[in-house]
């Protein structure tokens, strides 16, 4: 029996044994497998938990205005990047999803029940549920130490000048791409470059050896050729001018004709660039700036340019003669005067003193088809400005082989033709410009991140018409301003030269005109003698004012006194 026993045991101690040998063999098996055919793979494994890599993100380059009126050279920061986080979650490390939900709702400008439903999976990441958080706003969640929520640094555009030229510049989505505006059309010099830092850690995770660094590479500086004071100026002025006119909306735009440079360009209503998420869908047409893209018929504006093309091709001088009726028959159609008044004689400079639509008839008859659309190309009233402004549009104007006679006259006074202000006052600069059309321009410099500055030179389009024609029809716009309906825009002690617009609104089907509904407009310069800017102010239909005269006018003068006596402080002749 103790044989018996003695045989078991051995049997068991064989079969463990055996058991143990080939746990040994499957052990070494393993390791065989682990050290030497998935040797790589262990290694990178283990080189992965050793060196890590890290975004260095890149700032966007500043946008600058000047301030000349502060000080000569002086600079304006109006867009700035400033150190923002990113909140974001990570499903998978939340414990109690509906706490986290109910804690960051607001924050994700969600419901609780709509983030809930976001979270609750066990995903390892998601996008960022807000962006753009201020420091203090990320140390209250910080406060609240909530397991799987991560907050991680970047950077937010800032505008601090708020609403101050908000629809020239554009703004910074929360993806960091720029629309609109400048920040639009300068996205790629703005953005810049992020960098990328490798190193290497220790089993704490500390850093002990610096592998390599690619720096950021910030944005480039963007400085304006707005002037803040001038901008400031005119933003009120417009405000003002709404209120008094109850108009629904104004623009104007200031131009130096011999550069190009805008000093201002101010709409009103706008927006404050720091605030776009709080626009409303059905508005987002309020991040489009009117003077760049709103087209409209110009009107009487549209007269001088007629006029000019008359000029120059010698079919008439300001001093040749017609008799005039209250109204002309065009292709069937009565054209009349704006007040249905007969002007009798009148020399081309009264026929532009009194706005006289019957007597332009004439003048475009004189030029003909072929030669009144090739002035509208020389001016520039067929295409785009060109201007460094994203969104930029062109009105519309009839292809000339469907013009009749009646698209002649009409156009030769401002209808049955659109245009945008920034055209407008870009043909008149040319007109100011001893006939010379030069292409519009925002951006004065553009300032790298290493210092290095590169100017941004004035580019000519061509000579539009000849310096005489051009200085006779100088010489006609101011006497419009002193003898016809620009007397509102004068200023004193100044030679100041322009013409009103008081232009109708078509339907929106295109049959005829809106009735009791008008915009506004007045283009000039000033000094005539040498002209430093050129102005376009348009208000869309003020009320209890008939025409421009009572108007864009005064609004035209307002601003012109400001420019001459004090931003460009001319003397007093």
């Amino acid at each position: 029996m103790p044989r018996e026993g003695n045989k078991n045991s051995l049997r068991r101690i064989s079969y463990l044994a055996g058991f143990f040998f080939l746990l040994i063999i499957a052990l070494i098996g393993r390791l065989i497998q682990k050290q030497i055919f998935q040797h790589e793979h262990y290694l990178l494994a283990a080189k992965n938990q050793q060196i890590f890599s890290r975004e260095e993100l890149a700032q966007r380059g500043k946008i600058q205005i000047h301030d000349d009126l502060e000080s000569k050279g002086s600079l304006v920061d109006v867009a700035i990047d400033v150190k923002r986080y990113s909140v974001s979650i990570v499903p998978q490390n939340v414990k109690d999803k509906r706490q986290v939900a109910r804690e960051l709702a607001t924050v994700a400008e969600l419901s609780e029940d709509e983030l809930f439903l976001k979270i609750d999976n066990d995903k390892l990441y998601l996008p960022p549920i807000a962006r753009n958080q201020t420091a203090e706003a990320v140390e209250v969640i910080e406060e609240k130490d909530l397991d799987g929520v991560l907050i991680l640094p970047e950077y937010g555009r800032f505008y601090p000048e708020n609403n101050l030229v908000s629809q020239t510049l554009g703004f910074v989505n929360l993806d960091g791409v720029g629309k609109y505006g400048v920040e639009g059309y300068y996205d790629d010099e703005l953005r810049g470059f992020s960098g990328k830092r490798t190193a290497e850690r220790d089993t704490m995770g500390r850093v002990i050896n610096l592998i390599s660094e690619e720096p950021p590479k910030n944005g480039d500086t963007l400085i304006l050729s707005i002037d803040r004071s001038v901008q400031y100026y005119t933003e009120k002025a417009i405000e003002k001018a709404l209120t008094d006119y109850q108009a629904e909306s104004g623009s104007v735009i200031i131009v130096e004709p011999k550069t190009g440079r805008i000093v201002a360009i101010a709409n009103k209503p706008d927006f404050n660039p720091n605030d776009y998420r709080k626009i409303l869908s059905d508005q987002i047409s309020i991040f489009t700036n009117p003077v760049i893209s709103g087209a409209w018929e110009p009107g009487s504006i549209m007269k001088p340019i007629s006029m000019a093309a008359a000029i120059d091709q010698g079919k008439v001088t300001p001093e040749t003669k017609g008799v005039y009726s209250n109204y002309t028959v065009v292709d069937g159609s009565e054209i009349h005067t704006a007040e249905d008044k007969a002007f009798g004689e009148e020399t081309m400079t009264e026929i532009l003193e009194n706005s006289d639509n019957v007597a332009m008839v004439d003048v475009a008859n004189k030029l003909g088809n072929d030669l009144l659309y090739d002035y509208l190309n020389r001016f520039g009233l067929l295409e785009k400005s060109g201007v460094d402004i994203f969104g930029e549009s062109t009105g519309q104007v009839p292809t000339l082989k469907n013009w009749r006679a009646i698209h002649r006259a009409t156009i030769s006074f401002g209808q049955g033709i659109s245009v945008t202000p920034i055209q407008m006052v870009m043909a008149y600069s040319a007109l100011a410009n001893s006939g010379k059309l030069v292409v519009p321009k925002i951006v004065d410099k553009i300032v790298d991140c290493d210092g290095k500055e590169s100017e941004i030179e004035t580019r000519e389009v061509g000579q539009v018409i000849s310096p005489e024609t051009a200085s006779k029809i100088s010489l006609m716009l101011e006497s419009v301003v002193v003898n016809g309906h620009g007397k509102r825009a004068a200023v004193a002690g100044f030679r100041v030269g322009g013409k009103t617009g008081t232009a109708q609104v078509p339907k929106a089907d295109g049959s005829g005109y809106e009735e009791n509904i008008h915009i506004g407009s007045f283009v000039g310069f000033a000094p005539i003698e040498d002209p430093k800017f050129v102005m376009l102010v348009r208000l869309n239909n003020p009320k209890g004012v008939e025409f421009a005269e009572s108007s864009a006018a005064p609004l035209f003068g307002q601003i012109a006194n400001y420019l001459l006596n004090y931003y460009y402080k001319l003397p007093v002749k």
